[in-house]
Parts: structure tokens; C-alpha cells; sequence
């Protein structure tokens, strides 16, 4: 399963629109979570937040992450059993219980 944002992600990668996309999901058996639900919101509300205030104490200004990796991150963490990215760095930190590929 992905939730909304991964499946607008990859909406956007060259040579993908949302019918490429859809397709290869649906070839793959992988649904998309459109009503992401509040406890979602919610632990990527505390999430976000923490990595702001980290951010700012160590003298790096304001947020350079998106918000989106946190909703995502949180999704695959409540909804799913895994995630499976690019920058496991990215999302260790915020994220330590979460199963990372």
C-alpha cells in the first residue's frame, strides 16, 4: 500500500503520468491509501515538529525537509509494514521503529 503524496511523487517522474502510474500499481497488487486517516496527521504532526525544533537548536534555520516525507513516513508506519526509499538517512532519525528497505 502508498498513501496519496507517493502516488503523486510518481505521477511525476518522467515518463509517468497518473494512468502509467495507476497501471504499474495495479500491475504490482499495490493499492493506494487515498483517506489518509487523522492518527496519520497526527504522528506526522509530532514528527515534523520534533525535526523543527532539532533543526533549529543545532543552527541549521529553518526545516529543509518536506512535510510530505513525514506524512509518508508516517503512513508506512501506521498503515503499512515497511517503507521503501532511496535516503534511509532521511528517514531513520524521524522514524526508528519504522522497517526501512
Amino acid at each position: 500500500m502508498i498513501c496519496a503524496p507517493v502516488f503523486v511523487e510518481l505521477s511525476a517522474v518522467p515518463g509517468m503520468n497518473v494512468q502509467t502510474a495507476r497501471k504499474a500499481l495495479e500491475e504490482m497488487a499495490i493499492a493506494i491509501d487515498f483517506d489518509i486517516e487523522e492518527d496519520v496527521w497526527i504522528l506526522a504532526a509530532q514528527s515534523f515538529a520534533a525535526y523543527s525544533i532539532r533543526r533549529r537548536h543545532s543552527g541549521g534555520g529553518s526545516h529543509k525537509r518536506l512535510l510530505a516525507d513525514f506524512v509518508i513516513a508516517s503512513h508506512a508506519m501506521l498503515k503499512a509494514d515497511r517503507l521503501m526509499t532511496r535516503d534511509i538517512n532521511r528517514y531513520a532519525m524521524d522514524f526508528p521503529n519504522l522497517r526501512l528497505i
